[in-house]
């Protein structure tokens, strides 16, 4: 049976805070107070812990450990502020991604549907997979991001043409339908408002196409254009 395992890298401007070795010389300061208990329950030397310590400082651009010396119970190594944030994101972000590696789930994608000119708007696909055939403009959700808004910033992204959701059209979700794994997406009949038809994003070129003289189309969009033929308000113009 396989298995995945992730690493996770925790970063900040493009600078690297935390992986699992990291995170645990932080969880491990936090719960026993020192940093040189810290650094024996890693088997790495006091030397080496603190030079990690620093090198998390400087990325971070402040302090993630405060020591007190001294006293009747010896000094102290405890997370500031700083390093206690980090540490709590790092720790969200991997139960996060454990869960997705647990319960994976489909891929959320977009595509939208246009005549323009009493033809539909078609991009030729300059990456893998289906290099060079034409699809539907479209692409995957953003984190964070509705649906309807990914399908308008796509078509922008992919055609240059700013678009107004007219309809939903339909969901298709063949685990089949993408060979990088499993997909689901949501179609919609958009209307042009405003830019200019021209290529860009993942597009080599964008080309308008009649409807009853279709290219060779990636993914299944072949289908959800026979689809989109058969309904009534295919003709609604832009």
């Amino acid at each position: 049976m396989y298995s995945f395992k992730s690493k996770l890298r925790l970063m900040k401007n493009k600078k690297f805070l935390l992986s699992s070795g990291r995170a645990e010389l932080l969880k491990l300061i936090d719960k026993h107070s020192s940093l040189t208990e810290a650094a024996h329950k890693m088997k790495m030397s006091y030397r080496h812990a603190w030079g990690i310590i620093q090198k998390i400082n400087k990325s971070v651009g402040e302090a993630i450990v405060v020591s007190e010396r001294g006293g009747r119970e010896g000094g102290k190594t405890q997370l500031t502020e700083a390093g206690k944030k980090i540490l709590k994101t790092y720790m969200e972000k991997e139960k996060m991604v454990e869960k997705t590696l647990k319960h994976p789930s489909p891929h959320l994608t977009v595509d939208g549907i246009v005549l323009h000119k009493n033809r539909i708007v078609l991009i030729r696909r300059k990456d893998p997979p289906f290099k060079d055939c034409f699809a539907l403009p479209g692409g995957f959700v953003d984190y964070g991001e509705k649906v309807e808004n990914a399908v308008v910033r796509e078509m922008r992204e992919e055609t240059g043409l700013g678009t107004k959701i007219k309809n939903l059209f339909d969901v298709y979700s063949d685990p089949e339908r993408d060979p990088r794994g499993h997909t689901v997406t949501i179609v919609y009949c958009l209307k042009v408002v405003g830019g200019k038809l021209k290529s860009g994003s993942d597009a080599k070129n964008v080309k308008l196409f009649s409807l009853n003289n279709l290219p060779e189309l990636a993914f299944d969009h072949k289908r959800i254009l026979e689809d989109f033929i058969k309904c009534p308000f295919k003709n609604l113009e832009d």
